[in-house]
């Protein structure tokens, strides 16, 4: 793999992974060894600055995140202002419907379920107010695992979960195996006749 491949490989997998991650996990994803994992990063990094882009990457501990930078900070806010005032994609209701029937749950269970993608849909979620990191499992790698906020509650119009529309099951449980798309799409639709971001009655 050329060196510019590389860079373009890990730059995707940071970006898709939309939280820090280690050398390691990287090395696994891009199946490239660790060493020139660690190099092509440290190479990411020196184009972001050389090239005087809006992205970094910034350490923690002993991972790495692509973040933006500070000085554009005034201009992202103004975007997502305006973004957030918009509705929300029938993707984000099911992601939604997911975790606030499910919750405490991690991005990969979400994924499990929709198959396909979705840490941008959850960080989205996350971005607005309506749901928030739960703390981190105690499995490999850790995974963040997310539920929803209040902020959700008071857009949904309810008090609490238990006020939720009941799911179609006998024991009023929604499973891994239970919840089909036609299920997900049910529940996508009951969040986007009824949510309110702007919280308004």
């Amino acid at each position: 793999m050329e060196l510019n491949e590389g860079i373009a490989v890990i730059e995707a997998i940071m970006f898709a992974y939309g939280e820090p991650i280690s050398i390691d996990r990287l090395a696994e994803a891009s199946q490239i060894d660790r060493d020139t994992t660690a190099k092509l990063v440290s190479q990411l990094e020196r184009r972001y600055n050389v090239q005087g882009s809006g992205l970094r990457i910034i350490r923690l501990d002993n991972t790495f995140q692509i973040s933006t930078r500070p000085e554009a900070a005034p201009y992202i806010k103004a975007a997502l202002d305006n973004y957030r005032q918009t509705p929300l994609s029938q993707a984000a209701m099911e992601c939604l419907a997911i975790i606030a029937y499910n919750q405490p749950v991690t991005k990969g269970f979400v994924e499990q379920i929709r198959g396909i993608d979705s840490s941008s849909v959850v960080n989205t979620l996350a971005d607005r107010g309506l749901v928030e990191e739960a703390g981190r499992l105690e499995l490999p790698g850790r995974p963040v695992a997310y539920r929803t906020t209040d902020t959700f509650l008071r857009c949904f119009g309810i008090a609490s979960l238990a006020d939720l529309p009941p799911l179609p099951t006998a024991e009023g449980q929604m499973s891994l195996d239970e919840m089909d798309q036609q299920e997900i799409d049910s529940f996508g639709e009951q969040l986007a006749g009824q949510v309110n971001i702007d919280g308004e009655e």
